[in-house]
């Protein structure tokens, strides 16, 4: 049997000056269709282009149902809820868990492919008045998940991700952050992600070099924005 995945939400977002930074995390709802290219969806922005957006981190997935596990840790008054954490495509029933590194999707007219795990960043921090966040994020692998784009298309709210393809030995998204992230010089580790051909190529390169250096890139910019 098919799987389809009904979607929460879609959204785009402008680059604006908010919570002390230049981003656009903040996303507006999209209910109409909307053309999805190899960079994304139509009119939506990104502020930094070295670390965000691209072919291979065209779209942002996130779990609707973290936003529970967030609220009730926190407690606090934030809306804790989709696009909060800058996603374009909110859903429930598909996590870290249950996603894969190489599944393919058929969405609307286009074709999209999961590349990697999102990474953390401080960004995400300051977005909710957390200190350290994007650690915690990170450190219990709910992170969401990025695709690139295999056929571009009009793709709508109302057409649900149906899973056409999954790879031999794929490893999830979880399985993938707990190696990356949580042991990150485990040699059997990094020989699995070296099998996975779908992982972009960023993190690919990544997992190369602490294989020849025995060594981890330093994270303190991208988790606590600074060196």
């Amino acid at each position: 049997m098919t799987q389809k995945y009904p979607l929460s939400g879609v959204y785009c977002g402008k680059v604006a000056s908010r919570y002390g930074m230049k981003t656009a995390i903040d996303k507006c709802a999209v209910e109409v269709d909307i053309y999805l290219s190899e960079q994304g969806l139509e009119g939506d922005e990104c502020a930094d282009h070295k670390h965000h957006g691209g072919a291979e981190r065209a779209l942002h997935q996130y779990p609707a149902e973290h936003y529970r596990y967030w609220r009730n840790k926190y407690q606090s008054e934030s809306e804790w809820q989709a696009p909060g954490m800058g996603e374009n495509i909110s859903s429930e029933g598909m996590t870290e868990e249950t996603v894969c590194i190489g599944d393919r999707y058929q969405w609307g007219e286009a074709l999209i492919e999961v590349s990697q795990p999102r990474s953390p960043c401080f960004k995400l921090s300051k977005r909710w008045g957390v200190e350290k966040f994007a650690v915690e994020m990170q450190d219990i692998s709910r992170c969401g998940w990025l695709y690139r784009v295999i056929r571009p298309g009009k793709v709508n709210l109302k057409e649900p991700l149906v899973l056409v393809e999954r790879v031999e030995s794929a490893m999830s998204v979880r399985e993938v952050c707990e190696y990356y992230f949580g042991d990150p010089l485990n040699q059997e580790g990094l020989n699995k992600l070296l099998q996975q051909d779908r992982l972009s190529q960023s993190w690919m390169s990544k997992v190369e070099l602490r294989l020849e250096t025995r060594k981890v890139e330093n994270w303190n910019f991208r988790l606590l924005g600074h060196a």
